[in-house]
């Protein structure tokens, strides 16, 4: 014989919603604190690179291009340049193998533009090519000397010309030393050399 189902007491379903009603509360407390918790603890940010800096030590400058182009008459350039200058710069003529006045000169310094005085090649660069003109294997920077294709005399050359005034330099070729593997074959005539400082 089966026993009837009694109904619970009230007594039973009031125990029964305390604790469920604590369990919610507990589960509420628990909820916020660790939300308090995330935002008490900052949030780190990408470290950036750490770097120690002198305050005895002025900040660094960008480096500006300090080519200032230069532009003449054919009348000023003719003032300025010797007919042999004249000839090689502006004419983009060639002096004869083994007869400018640079060829051998072993004198350290600067070699600049005949024309403008822009720095074109240190001495340090300057190597014996045996080809009959001063022959360097870099330029002293970039832009100093600009490049051009050079059609002329039935075969194509790469032209070398002075980064401000546009003169003709000379030519440059593949087959110069280490660390380049160049060779700017030049005029002596495009160039005047200053001698460094003792």
């Amino acid at each position: 014989m089966k026993r009837p189902i009694q109904a619970p007491s009230f007594l039973s379903v009031l125990v029964l919603a305390l604790l469920a009603a604590c369990c919610a509360d507990r589960m509420y407390e628990e909820a916020a604190t660790e939300s308090e918790t995330q935002k008490a603890v900052p949030q780190e940010e990408p470290a950036e690179p750490s770097e120690s800096v002198d305050p005895d030590e002025p900040a660094a400058q960008p480096v500006a291009n300090t080519i200032t182009p230069v532009e003449l008459s054919d009348a000023e350039w003719r003032e300025r340049l010797t007919d042999e200058q004249y000839h090689v710069l502006r004419e983009k003529g060639t002096e004869r193998k083994f007869t400018g006045a640079l060829l051998e000169s072993k004198t350290k310094g600067t070699y600049t533009c005949a024309g403008c005085g822009l720095a074109l090649f240190g001495s340090e660069t300057k190597f014996e090519s045996g080809t009959g003109w001063p022959s360097f294997y870099a330029p002293i920077a970039d832009g100093h000397v600009a490049e051009e294709e050079d059609k002329s005399h039935g075969w194509v050359r790469t032209e070398v010309l002075c980064g401000a005034c546009d003169g003709h330099l000379g030519h440059v070729f593949p087959d110069g030393p280490k660390p380049t593997g160049l060779r700017y074959c030049i005029n002596s005539a495009s160039l005047a050399l200053e001698p460094a400082e003792e």
